[in-house]
């Protein structure tokens, strides 16, 4: 027997308009690989016993992806479930039939994604399906850096900052917190995240940006450096990195219009940054830590490359409220 829908569901449904938060939720709802993500999960989570009651492995990971695209914490999520009948509905919960995820069960879910490696797992098993979709360009990468900032005030329970986190001088101003390192492919999709504090220089994470590949490089000036330029040509990879000038010498025009040419291409890698930073609004760490937010961006780059090309997986003929 189904679930017996409540009157204000029957009402939305009958509502007329199609809001663009619906419209989003359908669209992902469609080209999400829960089948894959969901076999990736299941053996590291709980099993019904004499225990607390596991809820839906789906209904959580449901709910999981919610709090990534909207920002949420974990006592946030939980509200919005009861507050938005576009997010009940995504989540699969009718109210009256289904139990509501408590905030303690939503942080826990979390928790098993982050000591499991499940977020990498969730990250890598997106790139294989565009790899296998043939959405992925194995020809070039692109790489850049952006800062999330983190808290600089010691007013909190540990009465200190966290020390993971570290500041950097970026346009003339301080910024504290960390770096998240990505390479993309030449439409920017991310097929490699890397996270360190912001006081790491961008070339440090150079080599772990590379999926080995690549015919061509591209970045901004920040990762300019002889010596990789030199081995880079030597494997017939063409060095596409902006270049910087020497001690005191300006760049050439020839240089500057070389440069200008290389960073049409090089904005592309910035696409995915727009998408987590300004649409789903990770400008701030929420957590302590890099390995946490590490975790979070891994999800939200996943789930930022289905985003981009979300009109070449919807299948054919799909109506994306579905």
């Amino acid at each position: 027997m189904g679930k017996q829908e409540t009157f204000a569901s029957i009402a939305w449904q009958a509502k007329g308009k199609v809001t663009r938060r619906e419209r989003f939720l359908g669209e992902m709802d469609a080209v999400i690989p829960w089948a894959r993500l969901l076999a990736l999960i299941e053996p590291h989570y709980a099993k019904p016993g004499n225990g607390r009651q596991p809820l839906g492995l789906e209904k959580m990971l449901r709910i999981y992806f919610l709090q990534q695209w909207f920002n949420l914490s974990d006592p946030q999520a939980e509200d919005a479930i009861y507050d938005s009948e576009s997010m009940r509905r995504f989540a699969r919960v009718e109210l009256g039939e289904d139990v509501v995820p408590d905030e303690t069960s939503i942080l826990r879910f979390r928790h098993l994604l982050e000591q499991h490696g499940l977020t990498a797992a969730i990250f890598d098993a997106v790139r294989d399906l565009l790899a296998e979709r043939r959405l992925w360009l194995r020809a070039g990468t692109i790489v850049d850096a952006t800062i999330i900032a983190a808290p600089s005030s010691t007013k909190n329970a540990s009465a200190a900052r966290d020390p993971e986190m570290k500041q950097t001088r970026k346009g003339g101003s301080w910024h504290f917190g960390m770096k998240l390192h990505i390479g993309t492919d030449p439409r920017g999709m991310v097929h490699t995240v890397t996270a360190t504090h912001a006081g790491a220089a961008d070339i440090t994470q150079f080599p772990h940006l590379l999926h080995g590949e690549e015919r061509e490089v591209f970045g901004d000036q920040a990762y300019w450096k002889e010596a990789d330029r030199q081995a880079l040509v030597a494997r017939g990879v063409r060095y596409r990195i902006n270049r910087r000038r020497i001690a005191a010498r300006p760049l050439s025009e020839r240089w500057r219009l070389i440069n200008r040419a290389r960073s049409r291409t090089r904005a592309r890698g910035e696409h995915a940054f727009r998408i987590v930073k300004q649409l789903w609004g990770f400008t701030k760490v929420r957590y302590r830590g890099l390995a946490k937010n590490l975790a979070r961006a891994q999800t939200m780059f996943a789930l930022a490359n289905l985003y981009q090309l979300r009109r070449e997986l919807l299948p054919a003929g799909a109506n994306s409220l579905g």
